[in-house]
């Protein structure tokens, strides 16, 4: 089963906000700590990844509609 670059950018999208919403519960007194870093890490190549996603989606449709 092929999946779709839409689908995987919507997927990636949700796991970088996740992501986000979890180093911001871990940032207890300050935002230097070790995990918030790595949790906001993660979320970046995770919307990075998405946005290139989408864009590949849209290349795709430009495509196909020529």
């Amino acid at each position: 089963m092929k999946l779709s670059p839409l689908f995987l950018a919507w997927v990636y999208l949700i796991m970088g906000a996740l992501f986000v919403y979890i180093g911001i519960q871990y940032a207890d007194e300050t935002v230097w700590n070790f995990a918030t870093i790595i949790f906001a890490l993660i979320a970046t190549i995770d919307f990075v990844v998405a946005f290139r996603l989408f864009g590949v989606h849209s290349a795709m449709k430009n495509k196909k509609d020529q």
